[in-house]
């Protein structure tokens, strides 16, 4: 074994571990950003705030995700990645356990705030960290693994969530996920080795990134359209659902869970494309997406196509997810955890404008409308990856500035 990947990896049990302990880390993360969702009607209720308030808890905490992910990552760019992502755990930790026993909602929504710039730091050196981990040639898969904690969180994470409430409330919830948080600091403690921190920038450095590098400005508006395309649409499939096809509550749950395990099947099957063809396994699964969005609009309006079109919709976002870390990785590898803070805080800036957008069209002129918004917008993403000349398709494994060379 190559020295370097020896040093990567001194035992290649423990450093799987090590991912796995990352992939819950997301896990606790989203499943926290999101809990709010499933739990509304009662936190309303016991609150005394109005559900269009208590959902400010999401978009507090996504808002601040965003916005705050690439000076906090610049301010720490010294610090150790272990004890630092054990500090936005143990953040997290603090952060359930005061919303469960908070006696008002301002202090919640206080909370949510620093609970989402701890969210925001993880997304960026979450998977770098994983990455590092293991030898270099599995990189691809490590990142795989660790955002197939998305798909988890989906399918696992919040029902369970909603399932702890109805038999107890939703203080218990956020009280079991701080033990859950708890525990996961734990394990990152324990099993992921010491990582220093590598690719040092500062905040000047960071926003200037883009700026110089022509092929990570090009990931980030790929990135963009692909966003809203697709959240200003999944935002409000339930509603489509139940005025396309007249789907009941049960149906619109099997069908959502049905998304999520497509998402964690997607993102596994390009786990293994993307170093084969990064463009081609993207390219592919946005193909996917619009056909998935076309179908919805065609045969969704019965059971079995709307089963069709998120099955394929969950598989073609599994795919996109992973591989646009994996451009962002291409595009700046010696910067990676600077430029996926400034990816995290286009995505999850374009989460809150999707929506926004995608409300807007629903409000004015109709359900059917966030369809195309989506479809129009996941074709630009499609367009501007297809009309990029890039020299050579990069994979995460073997990277060097020549192959970052644009094309004319």
């Amino acid at each position: 074994m190559p020295v370097q990947e020896q040093e990567r990896s001194p035992s290649a049990f423990k450093a799987w571990l090590g991912v796995a302990a990352i992939t819950a880390s997301l896990f606790v993360f989203l499943t926290t950003e999101l809990m709010p969702v499933g739990l509304l009607t009662p936190l309303s209720k016991s609150l005394g705030v109005s559900v269009g308030v208590a959902g400010l808890m999401v978009t507090a905490q996504g808002v601040a995700a965003g916005l705050g992910v690439p000076f906090i990552v610049a301010w720490t760019r010294r610090v150790n990645r272990r004890l630092l992502l054990s500090t936005l755990l143990a953040v997290l930790t603090l952060g359930n356990l005061i919303t469960s026993v908070s006696p008002n909602y301002p202090l919640i929504l206080a909370t949510r705030l620093c609970m989402g710039f701890a969210s925001g730091v993880f997304w960026a050196i979450g998977v770098s960290m994983a990455m590092r981990i293991i030898p270099e040639r599995h990189a691809s898969r490590a990142a795989a693994v660790v955002m197939s904690g998305i798909s988890i969180a989906t399918v696992v994470g919040i029902p369970l969530g909603t399932i702890v409430e109805a038999h107890t409330n939703w203080r218990t919830t956020f009280a079991i996920w701080a033990g859950l948080s708890l525990l996961v600091l734990v394990a990152v403690a324990a099993i992921v080795p010491s990582l220093p921190s590598e690719n040092a920038v500062s905040v000047r450095e960071v926003f200037g990134l883009p700026v110089r590098n022509g092929q990570l400005r090009t990931v980030l508006l790929i990135v963009i359209f692909f966003v809203l395309g697709h959240f200003g649409a999944y935002t409000f499939v339930r509603p489509y659902l139940e005025d396309e096809a007249s789907a009941t509550s049960t149906f619109i749950t099997v069908v959502l869970i049905i998304f999520g395990v497509g998402g964690a099947v997607g993102n596994f099957i390009a786990g293994y494309t993307v170093n084969r063809s990064l463009r081609g396994t993207f390219i592919v699964g946005l193909v996917g997406l619009l056909a998935a969005l076309l179908l919805l609009r065609g045969i969704g309006d019965g059971e079995a196509g709307a089963v069709v079109a998120l099955v394929l919709w969950g598989l073609s976002f599994g795919a996109v997810q992973l591989s646009q870390v994996n451009m962002t990785l291409a595009a700046a590898p010696e910067t990676f955890e600077a430029a996926m803070s400034l990816n995290t805080m286009a995505y999850n800036t374009c989460i809150a404008l999707g929506a926004l957008f995608g409300g807007l069209f629903v409000d004015h002129v109709g359900v059917t409308s966030v369809i195309w918004f989506g479809v129009v917008l996941a074709a630009a993403s499609l367009l501007l990856r297809l009309s990029t000349g890039w020299r050579k398709d990069i994979s995460t494994s073997t990277v060097s500035e020549d192959d970052l060379a644009p094309t004319a």
